[in-house]
């Protein structure tokens, strides 16, 4: 009886155009990425470049990260909570090693992800570096960890640094 009823109701949606209300309780709602003009947005809502207007530019910043971390990984999301299957890998093989992770979430800026990529030279990410060196991927991560280079490249690396 409720598989049918329910094959009724979606029958009778799949029948019905959303541009119009659906016994008045809903609207197809279409959401724009795009950034609103509207004086009415609060400054809040807005997307901010934090370093803007600070002199600090984002080359310096990856510079800085780079140098000032053993491990370092631009990436799609955070070590504790990746956004992406090859981040997420990335991490996974880092993480055997016990080793500090330092990381920048890519997908909070886009003027940051394309400065990693103007800095590394690679289209792609993951992008790890570690001891200042850029290592490349998850891919490459994988295959290192596999052959033993990676441990010998993490060898130093302690949670001290």
């Amino acid at each position: 009886m409720a598989t049918s009823l329910s094959n009724m109701f979606f029958k009778g949606l799949a029948n019905r155009s959303f541009s119009r209300p659906l016994n008045g309780l809903f609207y197809c709602t279409r959401y724009s990425t795009s950034v609103s003009n509207d004086s009415d947005t609060h400054d809040d809502f807005k997307p901010a470049n934090k370093l803007e207007g600070s002199g600090v530019s984002l080359a310096k910043v990856i510079e800085q990260d780079v140098k000032d971390n053993p491990v370092m990984v631009y990436m799609k999301g955070v070590p504790e909570f990746p956004q992406c299957g090859f981040s997420s890998l990335a991490v996974r093989v880092l993480n055997l090693y016990a080793v500090p992770i330092s990381a920048r979430n890519i997908l909070e800026d886009v003027e940051l992800k394309n400065a990693v990529k103007a800095f590394s030279n690679w289209p792609t990410f993951p992008q790890v570096f570690i001891k200042g060196e850029f290592i490349g991927g998850s891919d490459i991560v994988l295959n290192m960890h596999q052959t033993g280079e990676l441990k010998e490249k993490l060898k130093d690396v302690t949670s001290n640094n």
